[in-house]
């Protein structure tokens, strides 16, 4: 079989899963955030924490939640990566510096996952369960917590109440990750990844010294890294490392892993506000980019120039043999059209248009299918913005979903568009201009551009893949990236919830001859065009100057 042909054939196999998985988890999901009853195992948690789950929250009180819990997850993960030397489990690893302190939990509380560091050389299991591992829960749940709150401010009319931020918190945590990360993690163990407490041991000797590792509890952090587009690997290698991800089943299983929410939400989505056609619009826009970007990641990196390329069958370097050009390019996109920032292979190492498409998908804003909950609301934020573009065409009030989009609707969803891009663009500046970041650089010229683009787009979109060749563990890169991380985090949330708000207090419009169908082809097309030319126009000159010149010139 020809490589090409098996990358395809993983291609559909994959869309099949995910077809088969859309309908059931996509209901579920609506039921979980729609009912009126509380397990006991909730009662037990809000009783906890003193929350009351049946009070209806309006925007403010909603944000002030997000705010609150996130900011005592990122103080919590600091202080214990702090006092790490003195925890039981620590493997003899020192406490981190602050600086990667502060960087790592900005990463993992921001649903990032960003390292500057080692994984199995400098976090001992209790960091790695107690703290990495319970942010990867909750950061997901959070950002499925605030698209749950935009899509209510769609259905409900008014009032200016999106729902409950510690029921929406704790139910997306309970009834929902854990579960299939449970059922992912025995999947895993079953097929190679490991999963135990054992301390640092040799293995053998490797080039006239010993070579070492530590155990861990792998599997059970690696499906919910892939299910909560976390990303953050217990090894430095992350899904490359054969503890992590063994198999080339694994390697599809923990694609599926990272795309099935994302893509099962619009159909929440659509159950929420009463009319699946408009979910399978939104839907049909996700799929419609992340196709095309697999696709042309295919052709880019089988693309054969000389010998060498020929003899491999693509572009091998930097990918596992394993897995092969085929799943490494489908990884690639997946992961970088989300927010995941999982890697099973170095995207430093594709062609000069392969690490491109890589950073393009995150720059988009990773919306399609884009990360637990955050790809669903930037989704629909572009949806706003790509109606008020038809409106002005035909000069109609533009309406979505019953909803009009006025002068209050669009400033937030034009300061949502600007942050990230305002973030990426001007860190980058900084970091080329000043002196001392430049050090960091492996490679000089478009490459050497290229890996401080993608670290900033990686952070401030919330990704956290690398390009590799970096040195990302200095003072600069670890206060940058992990403002960066955080701004581009919660910011946007605040003008996603004050548009959920709005919308919210609005009274539905009936609708007429004259309405936008919104659930039509010609719609999704528009979505798109506004998508790509709305990135385009904000990101061509950066590209230019990396990726497109680095692709041209080889």
């Amino acid at each position: 079989m020809s490589p090409v042909l098996a990358g395809v054939l993983q291609l559909l196999a994959l869309i099949a899963a995910l077809a088969l998985a859309y309908i059931p988890l996509g209901d579920y999901m609506a039921k979980v955030y729609s009912s009126d009853k509380h397990w006991r195992v909730e009662k037990w948690i809000y009783k906890g924490i003193g929350a009351d789950p049946n009070t209806e929250m309006r925007w403010p009180a909603y944000l002030r939640g997000v705010l609150a819990f996130s900011a005592v997850g990122v103080l919590f993960l600091y202080v214990l990566q702090r006092v790490q030397g003195v925890l039981p489990g620590s493997l003899g690893f020192k406490a981190i510096d602050p600086d990667q302190a502060f960087n790592t939990a900005a990463s993992f509380v921001s649903n990032t996952n960003w390292q500057s560091y080692y994984g199995e050389q400098a976090m001992g299991h209790v960091v790695q369960t107690a703290g990495l591992a319970v942010q990867n829960f909750v950061s997901a749940a959070v950002g499925i917590a605030v698209a749950v709150a935009l899509v209510r401010g769609f259905a409900r009319s008014r009032t200016g109440e999106l729902g409950n931020f510690w029921s929406d918190l704790v139910r997306g945590t309970v009834r929902i990750l854990i579960p299939l990360s449970v059922v992912g993690a025995i999947i895993l163990v079953a097929c190679g990844a490991i999963q135990n407490f054992a301390g640092i041991h040799e293995v053998g000797q490797f080039m006239g010294g010993s070579q070492q590792w530590n155990g861990g509890a792998v599997a059970s952090q690696e499906a919910i890294k892939e299910l909560g587009t976390n990303g953050g690997g217990y090894f430095n290698a992350n899904s490359a490392h054969p503890f992590e991800n063994p198999t080339p089943f694994t390697n599809l299983f923990e694609i599926f892993l990272l795309l099935v929410i994302p893509f099962a939400l619009t159909r929440t989505f659509g159950r929420m506000v009463g009319s699946l056609k408009q979910g399978y619009a939104i839907l049909a826009t996700m799929a419609t980019i992340w196709v095309g970007f697999v696709a042309l990641m295919m052709w880019t990196e089988f693309a054969h120039h000389g010998p060498a390329f020929q003899i491999a069958g693509g572009a091998m370097e930097g990918k596992e043999q394993r897995f092969g050009v085929g799943a490494s390019s489908i990884f690639a996109v997946s992961t970088t059209l989300t927010s995941t920032g999982a890697v099973d292979s170095f995207h430093s190492s594709f062609t000069g248009l392969g690490g491109g498409i890589t950073i393009l998908g995150m720059q988009l804003g990773e919306i399609a299918p884009g990360g637990t909950g955050s790809g669903l609301y930037g989704m629909l934020i572009m949806a706003v913005i790509a109606v008020f573009i038809a409106g002005l065409m035909v000069g109609r009030t533009p309406e979505y979903l019953g909803k009009k989009i006025g002068t209050r609707e669009m400033k937030f969803a034009a300061c949502y568009i600007l942050v990230t891009p305002a973030l990426v663009l001007v860190f980058t500046a900084a970091a080329m201009a000043l002196p001392t970041p430049g050090h960091s650089m492996t490679n000089s010229g478009a490459h050497g551009f290229s890996e401080i683009l993608y670290a900033y787009s990686s952070g401030a979109n919330n990704n956290g893949s690398a390009f590799a060749g970096l040195n990302a563990d200095t003072q600069w890169f670890n206060s940058t990236i992990g403002l960066a991380m955080l701004l581009g985090r919660f910011l946007p949330m605040v003008f996603v919830l004050a548009l959920a708000g709005s919308l919210a207090e609005q009274r539905p419009v009936p609708e007429t001859a004259g309405t936008l169908r919104t659930h039509k082809p010609l719609f999704v097309g528009l979505l798109v065009g506004a998508i790509l030319i709305i990135t385009g126009l904000t990101y061509f000159p950066a590209l230019a100057l990396g990726p497109l010149a680095e692709g041209l010139a080889s």
